[in-house]
């Protein structure tokens, strides 16, 4: 039986309101467009075809995706303009290169000259070249090289010198914004993002290697720049759903979260002052990211059947299946949920919660079921 309404979907079920998936989307790529560059949004949060086409009015691309499952979905899918934003290992060049000789215009990134010389030995060896970005550490926040580091220039040079590899450009990720305590902060982290690009741009202008492309970005610095001045292309994701954590960081309010995780009420617990749902770390996932923001939002505030915020309750605990639910102040009034009822989690990480789950029930502007839209898994 296909469901029709929200009181007949099997519980825990991931949703998605539509109306505001579709602002958070429009709202992003008028600010990046309008800075004069290329939104190149990553998926790794929705990895969902349908998102994806949502994104481009039904256009493919281009994408930014963190695994080779990923590229491989959505080449699949129509998206051939592909970045694969994780640093490539050999191992994997065979998967890259049957992407490639499929028809698909792959890019991969590595921040070592060990790395770049032995893509460039594959690449010889299959009569095939690897588009290859350098990955560059702007706030030392994980993988990449700090950008006065000379390692740059020598990988650059051997990119291009090698018929296996051709230098498609640096790119940079300001992790680091999310540790932000302020919107100026955010401001002032966005700028080091791009700035740090503009300065390996020029140093290795200066040694007489063109940067073809210059790729940045985050949810949270997405929004704060001033200008893109010598940036090509903007990556950002989790801006589609948002979450608790980026409420937490200014970079939007609870009526802009578009994912939620509907969850039935299993039991009562007066003794505790806690009700149960059905919905545990498993659905929700146990990310606490926003123990470190100004509001703890433990795991998820919780919301009525319909999407709104009930004020004062919150997951303080999740088990596998088992989700508990508490007010912050005061006693719980259990007659308002009684065993069966229905509610919703608003997430802290959009990413974490949707990785448990098949696929999202969409929600039309007017509260009906939409279309179910499948998602892919796996590495």
């Amino acid at each position: 039986m296909v469901p029709e309404r929200i009181s007949e979907l099997d519980t825990p079920c991931l949703l998605v309101e539509k109306s505001r998936l579709e602002k958070n989307i429009n709202s992003m790529k008028s600010r990046i467009l309008g800075l004069g560059a290329v939104l190149r949004p990553h998926v790794k949060t929705a990895k969902s075809l349908d998102c994806a086409r949502m994104l481009f009015g039904g256009g493919t691309g281009p994408i930014t995706v963190s695994t080779l499952r990923e590229a491989e979905y959505f080449f699949g899918g129509g998206f051939a303009d592909i970045l694969y934003a994780v640093s490539i290992v050999p191992a994997k060049l065979p998967r890259v290169h049957a992407l490639q000789k499929a028809g698909a215009d792959i890019k991969i990134i590595l921040d070592s000259l060990e790395t770049a010389t032995a893509v460039a030995a594959y690449g010889k060896a299959q009569s095939m070249c690897f588009k290859v970005f350098i990955e560059i550490d702007c706030d030392r926040h994980r993988a990449g090289l700090r950008p006065d580091d000379p390692q740059i220039a020598k990988i650059a040079a051997l990119l291009v010198e090698n018929a296996g590899t051709e230098f498609a450009g640096i790119l940079t990720h300001a992790g680091e914004a999310y540790a932000c305590n302020s919107i100026e902060e955010i401001k002032e982290h966005a700028a080091l993002e791009r700035d740090s690009l503009r300065t390996v741009s020029y140093a290795l202008n200066d040694t007489g290697i063109k940067t073809p492309c210059t790729s940045l970005g985050s949810s949270p610095t997405a929004r704060f720049y001033d200008h893109l001045d010598g940036i090509d292309e903007v990556r950002a994701g989790v801006f589609v759903f948002q979450d608790l954590f980026q409420r937490g960081l200014g970079t939007c309010t609870v009526d802009d979260i578009a994912m939620s995780v509907l969850t039935s009420v299993i039991s009562h617990r007066p003794d505790q002052n806690r009700l149960f749902i059905d919905a545990g770390a498993l659905a929700l996932s146990k990310d606490r990211g926003t123990a470190s923001q100004q509001e703890d939002c433990l795991y998820g505030f919780v919301c009525d059947a319909e999407g709104n915020l009930i004020d004062g309750l919150i997951v303080d605990g999740v088990n596998q299946e088992h989700g508990c639910v508490t007010a912050r102040s005061g006693a719980l009034d259990f007659a308002k949920y009684p065993i069966g009822s229905l509610l919703r989690i608003l997430p802290n990480h959009a990413c974490m919660t949707a990785a448990a789950h098949a696929g999202y029930q969409t929600l039309e502007s007017d509260g009906t079921l939409g279309d179910y839209w499948p998602r892919c898994t796996g590495w």
